[in-house]
């Protein structure tokens, strides 16, 4: 571990170094004699939704002539937050970049990110209040609204037909709790023939920490005090969920675990797992079963009911000048007007992220027709009352909570001592507020070693790791010219010491941060 951290220290030393950035505006160009803005979109899908987004986008490029937006696509979303900090410490941020919700906190304290608070009042057309209220809870932090929706999402429970009825049992109803959940997934085991009732992710990242929050709120809990100052799922609400998961975890063995957090699926289409609690992301991929879809158990004499809970994620606007600004405001208004919304949900499958579009009985036909199930899933946005906390250490939280969930389901702790254990970890990461600052450091290392020494098949040493990370931070800080030159004047020297300094040699082209990366091959 201190080998690990001596490197990533060394790294991020070297990559902040030129934090202060350029004063020049965003990675796009305009034409300022004609007024015409050209604004960049950065998203990270490469299926269905990029080719949405991007026909959506030449569509409005065709009816507004003073606007062009060009789409880009900026690799996997969840580095997405990384590649942002690094293109604004380096001075040339998108002008809008796709990023998840849950980073929502980190994002409102930079000052590089536009609010849209005057835009929501201003301008009643908008219609903020027809988004769901997760989304809107989740774009909004301490009272600043620093985001728009771009997606919503929930958890249900998808079940196979074919499975409950060879084991005789009926399908669920909208009226089921968590112990007919427990007790079904015990009848539907079969290790014979390595078939399970259930299943449950446990890489120990978000996604099993949020499957988990969904029971805590159903069984009538909370994750913090509502102050967010100390941990508060140490309560009989924690302990019961706690305990539903570990009983067919552990003691029925009815629950497949899955940590890479993918296996699920296939064996879930192959009919080897009875029931998943998973998204509408899922319901494509299940062409071999013969499935439903149903709303989340209960817990019998709490207030929690059937709630779920939902991921919104966030279109963010960057401060590349107040032309800019105005552009990509105006296209995110249009891009998200019930209009667009429609095109959009039916062509990739993703639920509606306005009220009046998933209340519109055509859409959701045409919805669940093409996909069978996704009438529940939209209708379980209903069951969608509260979010996560939006606060800067949530990520340092998800780290602990995902290390007792993954310990508890694997039988290594029992439920109370576990709760204890993470409440006493939460309380400290609440009152030291470590992601504030490391944030930003864990995002500039991970954008630095993930981009190439961390591609499949590499093996770096220490001594060498820094070699391919340090031309990176160079050009993702713009001071590729004034190292180059540094580089030029130091290797004249080595190679004739004693002889002046031939100040006939240059600098190659000045990469742009787009192309650089490229030509040094700083990206994987």
């Amino acid at each position: 571990m201190k080998r690990t951290i001596t490197l990533i220290a060394a790294i991020t030393t070297f990559a902040l170094t030129g934090c202060g950035g350029s004063s020049s505006s965003g990675g796009s160009s305009s034409t300022a004699s004609s007024g015409h803005q050209t604004i960049t979109l950065w998203e990270g899908d490469t299926g269905p939704e990029a080719t949405a987004i991007k026909a959506l986008a030449k569509q409005f490029n065709a009816s507004h002539s003073n606007t062009t937006v060009e789409v880009q696509f900026s690799g996997n979303s969840d580095y997405a937050l990384q590649k942002v900090l690094a293109a604004i410490a380096g001075g040339k941020p998108p002008d809008i970049s796709y990023l998840y919700g849950s980073w929502a906190a980190n994002l409102a304290t930079n000052p590089g990110v536009v609010s849209f608070n005057q835009l929501i009042a201003a301008d009643p057309s908008f219609d903020d209040n027809d988004f769901w209220p997760v989304e809107r809870q989740v774009a909004t932090v301490n009272g600043k609204v620093i985001g728009i929706p771009a997606l919503v999402d929930n958890l249900a429970v998808v079940y196979n037909k074919t499975l409950f009825a060879k084991a005789g049992l009926q399908p669920p109803g909208p009226g089921w709790t968590w112990q007919d959940f427990v007790a079904d997934a015990k009848k539907l085991t079969n290790p014979a023939v390595k078939q399970f009732g259930t299943a449950y992710v446990t890489p120990g990242t978000e996604d099993t920490v949020w499957h988990w929050e969904a029971l805590l709120w159903e069984a009538g809990g909370q994750l913090l005090s509502p102050d967010n100052t100390k941990a508060a799922f140490d309560s009989p609400a924690g302990l019961a969920s706690l305990n539903t998961l570990r009983t067919m975890a552990v003691t029925d063995k009815s629950m497949y675990l899955d940590p890479s957090d993918s296996a699920y699926g296939n064996l879930f289409n192959s009919g080897k797992i009875g029931m998943l609690v998973t998204g509408p992301w899922d319901l494509a991929t299940f062409d071999n079963v013969k499935y439903g879809v149903q709303v989340m158990p209960s817990y019998p004499g709490t207030s929690g009911g059937h709630q779920t809970i939902s991921g919104p994620d966030n279109w963010i606007v960057f401060n590349n000048g107040t032309a800019k600004t105005a552009a990509a405001e105006q296209f995110l208004i249009w891009l998200t007007a019930a209009t667009q919304d429609k095109y959009f949900a039916v062509q990739t499958g993703d639920l509606p992220i306005r009220q009046s579009v998933g209340q519109d009985s055509s859409v959701v036909q045409q919805m669940n027709t093409a996909v069978p199930g996704m009438a529940t899933f939209i209708s379980n946005l209903g069951n969608v009352t509260q979010a996560r906390p939006q606060i800067a250490q949530y990520p340092k939280i998800s780290t602990i909570l995902g290390n007792m969930l993954v310990s508890v389901l694997l039988g290594k702790s029992q439920p109370q001592a576990a709760l204890a254990a993470a409440t006493q970890q939460v309380n400290q990461a609440l009152a030291a507020g470590w992601p504030i600052a490391t944030g930003v450091i864990e995002g500039a290392c991970r954008h630095l070693i993930g981009d190439r020494p961390d591609i499949t098949g590499a093996r770096w040493g220490l001594g060498m790791a820094p070699r391919p990370s340090s031309p990176c931070a160079v050009i993702s800080n713009g001071d590729f010219h004034h190292y180059w030159r540094f580089h030029l004047a130091r290797e004249h020297q080595r190679l004739y010491p004693g002889a002046a300094q031939d100040s006939t040699r240059s600098e190659p082209d000045r990469p742009s941060p787009g192309t650089g990366r490229a030509q040094l091959s700083c990206q994987a």
